[in-house]
C-alpha cells in the first residue's frame, strides 16, 4: 500500500497523527527550534533550487510558471527517486514547510508530484 502524503506548516503543532514528518524547505524555518518542529527527516534536496525560490518569491502571479519550472526540476532530481524508495513503506508522510501562503507554495507541488510517482 502506498503512503498517504499530506502537507502542514511547520508553525502548526506536531501531532503523532502526522506520521513521518519531513521538512521540505532548503532553509531551516525562522524561530522554530528542532524539538518543536519534531522533524524525522530534513529533505532540503527536494526543495526548489535557490534561483527558482528567489524568482518565485511567493508571488501568486508567478504561481503557474513556478509549478511548471519546479516540476521540471523534480523530474531531473535524483533525490526524488531515492526519497520514494526510502519511504515507500510509510503509512503517512507529512511534508512540512514554512511558507505563509497555504495556496501557493512548493509543498503543494511536491505533494502532487510524489503522489503520482509513488
Amino acid at each position: 500500500m502506498k503512503p498517504r502524503i499530506i502537507i502542514k506548516r511547520v508553525y502548526e503543532d506536531a501531532s503523532p497523527k502526522d506520521g513521518f514528518r519531513v521538512l521540505v524547505d532548503r532553509l531551516w524555518p525562522r524561530g522554530v527550534d528542532k524539538k518543536h518542529a519534531a522533524i524525522d527527516e530534513w529533505a532540503k534536496e527536494l526543495a526548489p533550487s535557490p534561483e527558482l525560490r528567489k524568482w518565485f518569491g511567493h508571488d501568486p502571479e508567478r504561481w503557474v510558471a513556478f509549478q511548471k519550472q519546479y516540476r521540471a526540476e523534480l523530474r531531473k532530481n535524483e533525490s526524488v527517486d531515492a526519497f520514494i524508495e526510502n519511504h515507500q513503506d510509510e503509512k503517512l508522510i507529512t511534508l512540512v514547510y514554512a511558507a505563509k501562503d497555504t495556496e501557493h507554495n512548493h509543498a503543494l507541488v511536491l505533494q502532487e508530484f510524489l503522489e503520482k510517482k509513488i
